[in-house]
């Protein structure tokens, strides 16, 4: 079996681990991947973006799956098109794909499916926008995508003008409309399943951390680790929010005639009113997926295979293991504002048995890898309980040096506590 997986930073080298883990044993390509993926798969120099470039290499290259990693090609319609030239897709339409691409259309759908979400109000200027602020902190958000950086928490009128006026006025993230909506309070929460079209199949849940420093401080990145499974979460608790959040939608999407097929991530937050959703996603998170996907006993490319049939779920059951992972990330000098690229990597041959390294910005250069991007690279590690797992991870990510290196020093500390 031929397998292409698209996109090329952590999220997908995790895919590809897990894929090569596959009792299947499947020929893996992507497209563009990067120096750590390619030493697993094939690459091929092709940009995520470049719809009709994938199509061909899928088609003329006899691919028998494509798993879409990023967001931007499913928006953009990347299934739709290899549908249309008769290849399978792990990954929602481009219809489907609007819930995450519009945080509008996803609150439309909530609202219609009847599921638990912030008050919202959409608006397209800065004093419509102050207007629907009822009481802070309050959450403004890019309507469309923002590479996980679109959201401001504002403390106060000063921080929240500024906001709109930067999504509004300069057009940050090329976006013509925000959502502004209720700050909730409570533990977060990703939950994560796959979709055939009728019915939600829940992965193991997880926790990520968006903010760039210790103690949830500072701006929002696109998340600097993660830890699974999540106490005191057990089966009848994540049953209960999937039939609560992703079935309903699942229904939704089928009823509208956009099914929704692939992956369908629920960002959550825990509020003593009960669960909420923040945002919805169509596929899988990052860094949630490097600390899930190593947990994964079952063979995830038969599971991502079932998705792409009507109903092909049925019957699927995942297994777990009960060992705790961590996932810690390290970030570049500069980042989330401005990344720095270039910096020379040091200690990648040097890390223990038992972690899985993940790339998710590098590059090489002669026979060096350099730094790439704002978020680095991935480390993770099992252990039997939250604390083994995070002693290892954080040893291994000590190993790696490069100028300017940031990493959280705090990625699953409460996990502990609960555990």
């Amino acid at each position: 079996m031929r397998v292409l997986v698209v996109g090329s930073g952590g999220r997908e080298h995790a895919l590809v681990h897990a894929l090569s883990r596959s009792p299947q044993r499947p020929e893996l390509l992507c497209a563009p991947g990067n120096p750590g993926i390619a030493q697993q798969a094939r690459l091929l120099e092709i940009a995520a973006e470049d719809t009709d470039g994938l199509v061909a290499a899928a088609r003329d290259g006899a691919v028998d799956l494509v798993v879409i990693g990023p967001e931007a090609p499913l928006v953009a319609g990347l299934v739709d098109a290899l549908s249309a030239a008769g290849v399978r897709a792990f990954g929602p339409t481009r219809a489907a794909a609007m819930l995450e691409g519009s945080k509008e259309f996803a609150k439309q759908a909530m609202a219609a499916a009847g599921v638990p979400t912030a008050a919202w109000t959409a608006v397209t200027e800065v004093e419509a926008g102050m207007a629907a602020i009822a009481r802070y902190p309050t959450v403004i958000k890019a309507d469309g995508l923002a590479a996980g950086k679109g959201v401001v928490v504002a403390a106060d009128a000063v921080a929240a003008r500024t906001a709109l006026e930067e999504l509004l006025v300069e057009r940050r993230f090329a976006t013509e409309r925000v959502v502004v909506e209720e700050f909730l309070e409570g533990e977060e929460l990703s939950l994560f399943a796959l979709c055939d079209g009728e019915r939600a199949l829940a992965l193991s849940p997880a926790r990520d951390f968006k903010r760039i420093f210790d103690g949830d401080r500072g701006p929002n990145t696109g998340g600097m680790g993660s830890y699974s499974p999540v106490a005191p979460l057990d089966d009848a608790a994540v049953h209960e929010i999937v039939a609560t959040v992703h079935q309903p939608i699942v229904d939704h999407m089928r009823e509208r005639g956009t099914p929704f097929h692939g992956l369908l991530y629920g960002g959550l937050m825990l509020t003593p009113a009960g669960v909420r959703v923040v945002e919805f996603n169509a596929r899988f998170g990052d860094p949630e997926t490097q600390a899930l996907l190593p947990r994964l006993r079952s063979d995830l490319l038969a599971a991502l295979y079932a998705t792409t049939d009507r109903g092909g779920l049925r019957g699927v059951s995942l297994d777990w293991s009960p060992q705790a992972a961590v996932t810690v990330v390290l970030a570049s000098a500069g980042y989330p504002q401005a990344p720095r690229t270039g910096d020379e990597i040091d200690g990648l041959d040097d890390l223990p048995a038992g972690i899985e390294l993940t790339h998710a910005g590098t590059a090489r250069r002669g026979d060096r890898i350099v730094t790439a991007g704002g978020r680095v690279l991935c480390v993770t590690a099992l252990g039997d309980g939250p604390e083994s797992a995070r002693s290892c991870a954080y040893a291994g990510a000590r190993m790696i040096d490069f100028a300017g290196k940031q990493m959280r020093s705090d990625i699953a500390a409460h996990a502990l506590a609960a555990s």
